[in-house]
């Protein structure tokens, strides 16, 4: 079956595209079970940034044999540790931390203590609307790559003219050669770190998509000799299938 168009009707009339993107990750990770190596396993990752407020409560937690100090009391009898005034700061600015949606499926190497091994990636339209959000994605993807974990971009958003995986080779200095001048705004990429000797490079596998054509099937790495195949298709079209994507 072939690529919808998630953003723009008939389907986006039908499903909402943040509907597909949350259900997606939760099938490749069934697709996943049956294809990873024993020892390792996928997790889903949904993070709706501040779309969603979430209280976060800390506490102080005291026994009745503990004194109460740091200012709040006396210490058995004795003086209580003084509160020291912060220093001011040098400077205060308003500054905005972006948050941001991640639909990522996770894999871990658990005989070497849940390492994280590959990372699969998928492009919601707040990765890609403003300048600074697609800093953070291409950042947040670099810093993974440095720690030696697969990365895999999979990116259906077609209402935003911006390509990830060119964007990121562009910060490793490298460019796509298959891809032109105009990278396609979707499209599927795997990339890994790969050192030999005292050399590093950056293996890259990229593939257009098309709406109206079938998914690839994408390699995941999980060490530097050991891989497994992710079929996009079939995940997509379970997921589509559930969700009654026409």
């Amino acid at each position: 079956m072939p690529l919808r168009d998630h953003f723009r009707p008939p389907v986006s009339k039908r499903s909402s595209w943040q509907g597909f993107h949350g259900g997606w990750p939760m099938t490749m990770v069934q697709q996943l079970v049956s294809v990873l190596p024993a020892g390792f396993v996928a997790e889903p990752r949904v993070n709706l940034g501040d779309f969603y407020e979430i209280d976060v409560c800390g506490y102080e937690d005291y026994s009745e044999d503990e004194p109460v100090i740091n200012g709040h009391g006396i210490d058995n009898g004795r003086v209580s540790a003084s509160v020291l005034a912060a220093p001011a700061p040098s400077l205060t600015l308003e500054a905005e931390f972006a948050e941001q949606y991640a639909y990522e499926v996770l894999i871990f190497d658990m005989e070497r203590e849940r390492q994280l091994v590959a990372a699969i990636e998928i492009v919601s339209p707040s990765n890609k609307d403003r300048p600074e959000h697609r800093q953070l994605f291409i950042a947040k993807c670099f810093n993974l790559l440095k720690e030696g974990v697969c990365v895999s971009i999979v990116d259906l958003v077609t209402i935003k003219k911006f390509n990830l995986y060119a964007e990121l080779l562009t910060l490793l200095r490298g460019r796509d050669p298959a891809y032109g001048p105009t990278p396609p705004p979707t499209y599927a990429a795997t990339c890994r770190k790969n050192v030999v000797g005292d050399k590093t490079t950056l293996d890259t596998w990229s593939f257009a998509l098309t709406v109206g054509q079938p998914l690839p099937q994408i390699p995941i790495w999980l060490a530097p000799e050991l891989h497994v195949m992710l079929d996009l298709e079939s995940s997509y079209e379970e997921t589509c299938r559930a969700l009654r994507i026409p």
